[in-house]
């Protein structure tokens, strides 16, 4: 039985003493913490400035990043939560309006996406709707061609041009950390 103990695999040796088996192109990105919807570029939103239509209204978020709104012109709105962005807007009414109340409401939500290119049947981009992990994308985008090299799916990270390398043997054998969740404007390659 002692003898047993000693063969356990690298990987699981690793795992119980927490070392990296892995460089960094290969390791899974930690899992997102953060449960606020940032808004993105393309959303739709609703302000609503309590007891002043003429301040109220819907507007698109434009591919700059920002709105447009009277009296105070252009703010930027992406990446901001709708309360970050009501907290922002009100603090700018104050001059203009005594005790402003302001509502972002995210009426449609646009921007988010994903995208899976090369080797499967369908490729393209996906819209990003709560959590999407690879394995989903991948099954959206149709799953793989039969020319697929399986062993080496790419991730690479908008946010920071970071780069993981999957196989798909990984991803469907559940595991661990191989199938992570995916973030908006990331792209999965499948050579």
């Amino acid at each position: 039985m002692l003898a047993r103990v000693w063969r356990v695999p690298l990987w699981l040796g690793c795992l119980v003493l927490g070392l990296s088996c892995a460089g960094p192109s290969v390791r899974p990105p930690q899992e997102e913490t953060r449960l606020e919807y940032r808004i993105g570029r393309e959303d739709l939103l609703d302000i609503s400035v309590w007891r002043d239509g003429d301040l109220s209204r819907t507007v698109p978020v434009r591919p700059d990043g920002r709105i447009s709104l009277p009296l105070l012109g252009e703010i930027e709105a992406a990446g901001l939560s709708a309360r970050e962005l009501g907290e922002l807007i009100q603090d700018q009414l104050k001059p203009f309006l005594a005790d402003p109340r302001v509502v972002v409401i995210v009426r449609e939500v646009h921007a988010p996406r994903v995208f899976v290119i090369g080797e499967v049947a369908r490729p393209g981009a996906f819209p990003l709707r709560g959590r999407l992990t690879v394995l989903q994308a991948l099954s959206l985008a149709g799953g793989l061609s039969e020319f697929a090299d399986d062993k080496n799916i790419a991730i690479l990270r908008a946010e920071d041009g970071a780069r993981y390398r999957v196989s798909y043997e990984s991803l469907v054998s559940g595991e661990a950390g191989s199938d992570f969740s995916l973030c908006a404007g990331d792209t999965i390659h499948v050579p």
